[in-house]
């Protein structure tokens, strides 16, 4: 694992080892640019900025639940930070000046790491499994445990902002 930054605290246990109360599938992998953390994106906006694109492909089984979702333009993916440490419950993000509470961070440093991104939906094909996207924050290989479609109409909150 890697090292603490000053004022994180780590629990006393890792929950990568204590027995799940749910079971997560994942259905399929990323394919994107990124091969270290060093060089991968911090988040979404940043990953568009960079102007490279992703894939995801999604496992044989699952296929069949991609129909319909054509019809939209933006999927939110939820993804497993596979090569996160997952015991550190305050945090000291290079951004902040102070340490905060991982629940009101969005790293991938969490008890659950299960990351949410927002991507365009540039091309599916079903029969492959293969869904292009504009941009993706998340290293090569990265497993996926679920596809939904975005609704701007509920999803979205303009109002909405850091107190």
């Amino acid at each position: 694992m890697s090292q603490r930054r000053e004022g994180e605290t780590a629990l006393d246990f890792d929950p990568a080892e204590l027995q799940g109360d749910g079971h997560i599938v994942f259905i399929g992998r990323v394919s994107s640019p990124w091969k270290s953390r060093d060089e991968c994106p911090k988040n979404m906006a940043d990953a568009r900025e960079t102007g490279k694109t992703a894939s995801l492909t999604i496992d044989a089984p699952y296929r069949r639940g991609l129909s319909g979702l054509e019809r939209y333009t933006h999927v939110v993916l939820l993804s497993w930070f596979d090569r996160s440490r997952r015991d550190l419950i305050l945090q000291n993000p290079r951004h902040a000046d102070t340490p905060r509470g991982t629940f009101s961070l969005r790293s991938p440093v969490r008890p659950n790491p299960i990351g949410m991104h927002v991507a365009k939906l540039v091309s599916l094909d079903i029969e492959t499994g293969i869904l292009e996207i504009d941009a993706i924050d998340l290293l090569d290989g990265t497993p996926i445990i679920d596809v939904k479609p975005y609704f701007a109409s509920i999803d979205a909150f303009p109002d909405a902002a850091k107190s």
